[in-house]
């Protein structure tokens, strides 16, 4: 005989009152008259019989269902701080900043929404006050777990190809006027990056990126080949777009880079000269890691080689340049443990910022460059610019599927 759930419901509670003051060998017969004449589990009938909690019969209709398993959901537990709203609403602002991780994004959210929604590119209307103060103070890793499932569905970050490995800094001297200084605004590790696709034959344009180790303010100039006057053309003209001083540059060993021209230039500039050792990538830390997070996720690995790409490649580093500086946060490395005991590595960095705010924060630079530095944060939001740097990059694609196709004609056979 099928015995009715309000049944099974009056038959627990009137023995819990019993079951809870008996011993263990009468709690054991309780037990078993109870399951004999429920049929529940036994262990389900303990947590019924010890703690009296029952199942609400109104989710009874729904079990089975959608709507029933999200009301089963809703029960016990305490409710979520984030409302769909505002998860929908980070989850945009999250896109807007090309996916950043929780520990950049989220000391940039006070400056970041804000600016979003002055130049109407977040809609925030259906979030109350509350919920504006809890997206703006949002933690790292509340972040990192609520964009979890559409970075997943995205498949990719961002424009990302690759993913560089963990990099340390060394340089060995050549000229020296000041100290190296990784603290102060002004010294920066130069470095290029080929666009020769999977031949280095012929000629080809190249990047050069300049980094500056304090700041992470990183510009970037496309150039005709190596040649030693295109390469310090380019620096020259990286130099008179700095925010500040240039104090020192830190070079690998190409001739590119360690030919008199440039030795000489720095000695009569008084700009500090270094080299890392041959063959030693790693001692180009900061500049390296740009080589990837800024031109090869943007640009490809792809070939380049005509005046008109060199020309588009200028463009796209004249939007990526405001972009990089203005709205992407850094983090700074400022200590490194190592645990000899288990061979691990704690590493601990400072609140991320933009290069840009980092700049202010020195005090770096002529006020004029500063006033300039606020006029070009001010005048494009980060939506707009974002979408500035997408087109560029488009343009530019045309032109190296165009570059491929004639390099392959050009060496067939």
């Amino acid at each position: 005989m099928q015995v009715r759930q309000q049944s099974k419901q009056d038959l627990a509670a009137a023995l819990q009152g019993r079951y809870v003051k008996a011993g263990k060998r009468e709690k054991g017969e309780l037990l078993d008259e109870f399951v004999a004449v429920t049929g529940y589990h036994r262990r389900h009938a303990v947590r019924l019989l010890r703690h009296g909690r029952f199942p609400d019969p109104r989710l009874a209709a729904l079990r089975g269902t959608v709507a029933g398993v999200a009301a089963a959901r809703r029960r016990g537990g305490r409710p979520r701080a984030y409302s769909p709203v505002v998860v929908g609403v980070l989850r945009v602002v999250a896109e807007a900043s090309d996916w950043l991780c929780g520990k950049r994004l989220a000391p940039f959210l006070p400056v970041l929404v804000p600016r979003l929604e002055a130049e109407g590119a977040l809609d925030l209307s259906r979030l109350t006050r509350e919920e504006r103060v809890l997206l703006v103070s949002m933690s790292p890793a509340t972040i990192d777990r609520r964009l979890a499932p559409f970075k997943l569905r995205r498949g990719g970050r961002g424009w990302g190809t690759t993913k560089p490995g963990s990099l340390l800094k060394g340089q060995v001297p050549i000229q020296t006027y000041t100290p190296w200084e990784d603290q102060r605004p002004g010294f920066c590790e130069i470095d290029l990056v080929a666009h020769c696709g999977t031949s280095t034959a012929g000629h080809y344009l190249n990047t050069l990126t300049v980094t500056d180790v304090a700041t992470a303010w990183t510009e970037c100039a496309a150039v005709y080949g190596k040649s030693q006057r295109n390469v310090f053309a380019a620096l020259e003209a990286v130099r008179e777009r700095l925010p500040f001083p240039l104090l020192g540059i830190d070079s690998d060993n190409g001739s590119e880079f360690l030919n008199e021209h440039l030795v000489r230039f720095c000695a009569r500039e008084q700009i500090t000269f270094t080299r890392g050792r041959p063959y030693w990538k790693n001692d180009q830390a900061h500049v390296e890691q740009k080589n990837w997070s800024v031109v090869r996720r943007l640009v490809g690995y792809g070939r380049y080689e005509s005046e008109a790409a060199l020309a588009q490649l200028n463009r796209v580093y004249d939007e990526l340049r405001p972009w990089t500086n203005c709205w992407q946060p850094t983090l700074k490395l400022i200590a490194k443990v190592r645990d000899d005991a288990t061979g691990k590595s704690k590493k601990t960095y400072d609140q991320a910022q933009t290069p840009y705010q980092r700049v202010l924060a020195t005090g770096a630079g002529a006020p004029e460059a500063r006033a300039a530095l606020a006029e070009t944060f001010a005048a494009v939001g980060p939506a707009e610019r974002r979408r500035r740097v997408a087109t560029a990059v488009d343009h530019l694609l045309r032109l190296q599927e165009r570059g491929n196709e004639i390099f392959k004609l050009a060496n067939a056979g």
